[in-house]
């Protein structure tokens, strides 16, 4: 019961946060064509010279496989959407496909990270969309992956244990501590910008 119980929230995670990157994927994608159109055109998130989706979506950075990352995000976000609705109509997946969207989920977030790295330290500009995006990749990381741990479906070695069970005891805590700390980066780097507005 307790297993169901979990699968469930679980499911209905997954149908959120999927929804909600996909929806930030759009936007970012009909921005994005409103500027190849018109390249005059300044998106709407365009707010300040730190807060702007049209530095952000000028750069290579931008399109790193030849095309918008934001179509990543239309199709990864969309197979988030489809396993949170599978789990919850009673969907059952074997091991090998947790795994696979474990990985999925880990290419994720490494791309999220680099791009974070990108926009802050080399575009030196936000975009507030893909700050959305982001906000969302890391805990379908994150509580995927604690997910398939307590499932079993990813097997944790004897030594890490200990670790493991700490992580799964303090997941909020330790997901909080996790947006701390790109935050905190964010700030320390444009704080020259931010402290003109208090």
């Amino acid at each position: 019961m307790l297993a169901k119980t979990t699968s469930k929230i679980y499911g209905y995670f997954l149908l959120g946060t999927g929804i909600i990157g996909l929806i930030a994927s759009f936007v970012i994608t009909w921005e994005k064509l409103q500027l190849l159109q018109d390249i005059d055109y300044v998106p709407s998130c365009s707010i300040n010279p730190v807060i702007s989706c049209g530095s952000v979506m000028k750069t290579l950075q931008a399109e790193v496989f030849g095309f918008p990352n934001s179509w990543l995000g239309l199709v990864g976000f969309m197979a988030v959407i489809v396993v949170g609705a599978g789990l919850l109509a009673g969907g059952q997946y074997k091991a090998w496909y947790w795994r696979l969207f474990n990985a999925g989920t880990l290419a994720g977030v490494v791309f999220i990270h680099w791009l974070f790295g990108q926009s802050v330290y080399v575009t030196q500009a936000l975009c507030p969309w893909c700050m959305v995006v982001w906000l969302v990749t890391i805990p379908i990381f994150w509580y995927t992956t604690l997910y398939n741990v307590r499932q079993g479906y990813l097997p944790v070695p004897k030594v890490l244990a200990p670790a493991v069970g700490f992580l799964q005891e303090y997941k909020h805590l330790a997901l909080v501590v996790w947006y701390l700390g790109i935050a905190a980066l964010v700030l320390h780097h444009f704080w020259y910008y931010f402290r003109t507005l208090l």
